[in-house]
C-alpha cells in the first residue's frame, strides 16, 4: 500500500507498507515537473504512479529515504514516458 501526503510546499512524504513492514520517503516534486509528467494529475497520483513504477523494478528497501523526482530517471532512463503512459491511460 502506498500512501502520499503533502508535508510542504513541493515536498511529500511517501509512506510503502509492504509484507508487514514500512518505509518512509521524502520525495520533491517542483510544479514544472508535475507538469511536464503528470499530464493533468495531482502529485499525489504522480507520486503514487511513480513508487509503483520503483516497486516493480526494486525493493522498497532499495528506494532512496529523500530524493527530488526526476532522480528515477537517472536510475531508470524509461521513467518519463512510462509514467506518462500510466497516468494518461
Amino acid at each position: 500500500m502506498i500512501t502520499v501526503r503533502q508535508e510542504s510546499g513541493d515536498r511529500y512524504l511517501v509512506v510503502v507498507e509492504e509484507g508487514g513492514s514500512s518505509s518512509q520517503h521524502r520525495v520533491t516534486v517542483d510544479p514544472g515537473q508535475l507538469e511536464d509528467l503528470a499530464g493533468g494529475a495531482s502529485a499525489e497520483e504522480l507520486l503514487e504512479a511513480s513508487f509503483e513504477f520503483l516497486l516493480e523494478r526494486e525493493p522498497k528497501e532499495s528506494i532512496l529515504s529523500e530524493f527530488d523526482l526526476p532522480v528515477i530517471a537517472r536510475y531508470f532512463p524509461e521513467y518519463p514516458g512510462e509514467i506518462g503512459r500510466r497516468l494518461s491511460g
